[in-house]
């Protein structure tokens, strides 16, 4: 793993993988004991809740189980933000990335933040996402 970061601000593939075991859980698992500051935005909130309720719907999480998730999500490692990424940031990253909306809007913010936290990390499992992480020198550590 790289150093460890000061501040991280996480989306949702990585939040579902802290939360529920798929391939990256043991990458999300060791980033949720790192030292620092770690973020979940209001997208991120929204995005993971919908999931849950969705495999709940679904029938492919017990009651026990999504309220298990729902509890991590209200207490894990991460502080919630109520942020939004600047407008001409969001018009620069849509012409250098093919993303999808919540993913560009992930990155934006990400990228919009680190005029107060230069140190902050992205950390997506998303491989679209980390790519353009990596380029945009939010040194991406998943």
């Amino acid at each position: 793993m790289a150093k460890i970061a000061q501040v991280l601000y996480w989306d949702s593939s990585a939040v579902l993988s802290a939360l529920f075991a798929d391939s990256n859980s043991l990458a999300a698992q060791k980033w949720s004991r790192a030292k620092g500051v770690h973020f979940v935005s209001t997208l991120t909130i929204a995005e993971v809740s919908a999931v849950i309720h969705r495999m709940r719907r679904e029938r492919l999480l017990s009651v026990t189980l999504s309220r298990s998730g729902f509890e991590v999500l209200d207490n894990g490692p991460w502080r919630r933000i109520s942020t939004w990424p600047k407008w001409k940031v969001i018009r620069s990253l849509s012409a250098k990335y093919p993303l999808r909306g919540a993913d560009l809007w992930h990155l934006a913010t990400a990228k919009s933040m680190t005029v107060e936290f230069p140190e902050l990390y992205l950390l997506s499992f998303d491989k679209r996402l980390k790519t353009a992480a990596e380029s945009e020198s939010l040194c991406n550590p998943a």
